[in-house]
């Protein structure tokens, strides 16, 4: 009987989701799936590996919550997969703070302490631990394991990870994390097997979606992020507004008598994309827009993407090689054509014809920095790391 591992990718009103074997030298994917929160009916649909449903169920008005929706998932697995031993689940914490560089068991005293670190990620901590709760509840003999967004930067040492603030802060772990750990790791491992010649180079990863972040890589290794103590920090993204003068938020509270509750909606679900635009907060419906305030929004989040390449190129001292993932930076050429063209500065030039097919490599002949596409896979990643959590 082989084993197998769950692995659970909670987002904002969605999980995505993955049943993983461990048979091999690799976790290999038997089912993915999403479980969709968002709509009045909560869905569950599973697909095969290519793309083939498997399932696709629809709770009534009467019948929702996640409980039954991950006891659906549960079902499909013993009816689909019951010759194989569920092992454990895994998951994507978002915030591992100061304790966790590398992903552990959730026992309840590591539970406590990651929901201790809510004010951090407060829209994203709790949709992380949730299903923790909702299956120790469903199956509580079953193993779960966290694995961190934060993780990955865990070797950001000063002036990177440093606040210009009263050192006594610092020694309270008021400092910068990082975040989107485990797309860089995923997507370094990745380009270190299609250009082994670029692994130890000056590396710049953009992780481009509705949340969005850079990372800078020497060696293999995050040397600099921008993000940093929470997941709001750095690049505009679909709703979170990204890096801001900390005086507009003096602002809105003392002049405009916002509260803090107030400013923090503000900042994490109005502004971005969806604010600048006052459209949208996907860029697909941006770019498909004839609107002046959709441009306006999309050269805002080019302008800014570039301007922190330039930052951590500056970081590395210089830029070998820049490589774009994510819902937008895989999907979305036009997104990745202008932000080469405000790089050709540095010397990267992208060649459209590569870059309009979808290619890996997207770098023109003349370009001095190699630039690549390459899709993440978290839910992969979280299967590794499950998988060497259970062998020790």
């Amino acid at each position: 009987m082989s084993d197998t591992v769950l692995v659970l990718n909670s987002g904002s009103s969605s999980i995505k989701f993955g049943l993983f074997e461990l048979s091999g030298s690799d976790p290999a994917l038997l089912c993915k799936g999403l479980l969709d929160e968002h709509e009045t009916k909560p869905r569950l649909a599973v697909k095969s590996p290519a793309g083939e449903t498997l399932f696709d169920k629809q709770r009534t008005e009467a019948d929702t919550g996640s409980g039954h929706l991950f006891a659906d998932v549960l079902g499909f697995i013993e009816e689909h997969f019951g010759e194989r031993h569920l092992r454990a689940v895994g998951h994507r914490i978002v915030h591992g703070g100061p304790d966790y560089s590398r992903p552990v068991e959730l026992t309840e005293d590591v539970y406590a302490k990651l929901e201790a670190l809510t004010p951090l990620a407060p829209l994203h901590q709790p949709r992380c631990l949730a299903p923790v709760h909702t299956i120790r509840a469903i199956r509580p003999e079953l193993r779960q394991i966290a694995c961190f967004d934060t993780a990955f930067h865990h070797g950001l040492r000063p002036p990177a990870s440093r606040f210009a603030i009263p050192r006594r802060y610092e020694e309270r772990g008021i400092c910068r994390y990082g975040f989107h750990g485990l797309s860089f790791e995923y997507v370094a491992g990745r380009l270190a097997d299609i250009a082994p010649e670029l692994a130890a180079k000056r590396t710049v990863i953009a992780h481009l979606g509705n949340g969005a972040s850079l990372c800078a890589l020497r060696n293999g290794r995050s040397v600099d992020t921008t993000m940093g103590l929470t997941p709001l920090d750095g690049l505009i993204m679909g709703t979170r507004c990204g890096t801001i003068d900390p005086g507009v938020l003096l602002y809105l509270q003392q002049h405009e008598k916002m509260s803090v509750e107030d400013v923090q909606h503000l900042l994490y679900q109005e502004s971005g994309l969806l604010g600048v635009s006052g459209i949208s907060a996907d860029m697909r419906s941006l770019l498909a827009s004839g609107e002046a305030a959709a441009k306006e929004a999309i050269d805002l989040f080019t302008f800014r993407a570039a301007q922190e390449v330039a930052v951590m190129a500056n970081t590395l001292e210089g830029l070998d090689c820049l490589v774009f993932t994510g819902g937008i930076g895989e999907h979305a050429p036009q997104i990745c054509s202008m932000i080469g063209e405000r790089l050709a500065w540095l010397g990267a030039r992208i060649d459209p014809i590569a870059n309009d097919a979808a290619h890996e490599c997207i770098s023109g002949s003349d370009s001095a920095v190699d630039i690549f596409v390459i899709p993440t896979n978290e839910e992969l990643m979280i299967a590794r790391h499950c998988a060497a959590v259970l062998q020790r």
